[in-house]
């Protein structure tokens, strides 16, 4: 079954869904008027059995099939939040809340699941129920997170789930899976670094603060290229650094770092956080300073399981041939990793075509890619559940 041909001919619909959703972006916990536009989308299906407030501003909806006698239930995620970013692409779609756009495709995935709801709720050719997760919060709040703990997978009977992520950089419409872990652990940590300030000109008089922190940086590195085996993979990147001042002449009292940790295994992800801290703190005494240390774990790794990994590569192979069904690991986090811990499932990436990145002012998400997408989400539903299987 190649791209579905209903979904085709939505294809202009479905990508005005998704400008719309571009030009009013929300962040974290803020996607109302995205949730409300959701909501209304999916009544307009015909779609009755409709949740919202599922994780503070989540919504969910339930999609009966044809035939409802297997008993069984698959989840479909997309997830709404937008980021923190003053819009560079210049297209006529663009932000209309300045400093905040969608930088990471999540409009894309919120427009597919709803062509995919569309499909599904006028054809119904399933046997069991379609649960339409639209999750908040991904981009640091841990929606996904929110919403399982609040029951989504016991309250909706979830037997297994599935998700996707756009990828720039793939061909637009190829899909890239690979079992165990696909995405990294993604960790936090903020330093302290006290010493004592003084005059520039008389650094004998001072504990240079800055002096410390630039050592700690590139001791830090030494994470990497020492302590973790060579095979594994282990991300430490100092992203902010900041000092209580801000002169030419003046060493500060105190200078603050802060950064992330993205790991594979749990069993790299300690030794991580245990040097990390370990390094921090006899780096800064090396130079007569203190550090303070704070370690916070986020979201877990991302681990597709086998059999369910299989299941959405054949999938996808029926609607674009050529799956990467080997594609590398990505170093960032995802929360669909709480879903994936709750229930088996599979997180799958769709190619976005070339251009700028993710998390880059000048994105925009590829809306060639809507109708592989759409037909995958939809697909997925129809060979899981299929009718006249009980």
């Amino acid at each position: 079954m190649p791209i579905k041909n209903r979904l085709a001919e939505t294809h202009a619909e479905i990508a005005a869904w998704r400008q719309h959703l571009h030009a009013h972006p929300e962040l974290q916990f803020q996607e109302h008027e995205t949730a409300k536009f959701v909501a209304e989308k999916l009544r307009s299906f015909g779609i009755s059995d409709i949740t919202t407030g599922i994780g503070q501003t989540g919504v969910v909806a339930v999609i009966e099939g044809r035939q409802n006698t297997s008993g069984r239930a698959v989840g479909l995620r997309a997830d709404m939040d937008a980021l923190p970013i003053m819009e560079a692409t210049g297209v006529p779609h663009a932000s209309q809340n300045p400093g905040v756009m969608h930088a990471c495709g999540h409009d894309g995935h919120t427009a597919m699941l709803l062509g995919a709801a569309q499909y599904l709720a006028e054809t119904r050719n399933f046997n069991g129920r379609c649960v339409l997760i639209f999750q908040p919060a991904e981009e640091g709040g841990g929606g996904g997170n929110e919403m399982v703990k609040e029951g989504l997978m016991e309250r909706w009977a979830i037997d297994e789930v599935y998700g996707m992520h756009n990828m720039p950089g793939y061909p637009v419409g190829q899909f890239a899976i690979r079992k165990g872990a696909l995405l990294a652990a993604a960790d936090q940590f903020e330093v302290i670094v006290e010493g004592q300030g003084g005059h520039a000109a008389a650094p004998h008089e001072a504990i240079d603060t800055n002096l410390a922190a630039a050592h700690v940086v590139v001791a830090l590195q030494s994470i990497a290229s020492r302590n973790v085996d060579p095979v594994k993979q282990v991300v430490v990147s100092v992203c902010t650094i900041r000092s209580d001042t801000e002169s030419h002449n003046i060493i500060p009292q105190t200078v603050k770092l802060i950064g992330t940790v993205r790991t594979l295994d749990e069993e790299v992800r300690d030794l991580t956080e245990r040097r990390l801290g370990e390094i921090i703190t006899h780096t800064a005494a090396a130079y007569g300073c203190r550090a303070e240390v704070s370690y916070e774990r986020g979201y877990p790794v991302t681990i597709n399981h086998d059999r369910e990994t299989d299941l959405a590569a054949d999938v996808a192979e029926m609607v674009v041939p050529g799956v990467w069904r080997d594609t590398p690991p990505i170093m960032a986090g995802e929360d669909f990793s709480y879903m994936l811990n709750a229930r088996p499932g599979a997180y799958m990436m769709i190619g976005n075509g070339n251009g700028p990145t993710v998390h880059h002012p000048g994105y925009d998400f590829n809306d060639d890619a809507i109708p592989a997408g759409c037909s995958w989400y939809a697909e997925m539903v129809e060979t899981r559940l299929p009718l006249g299987v009980d």
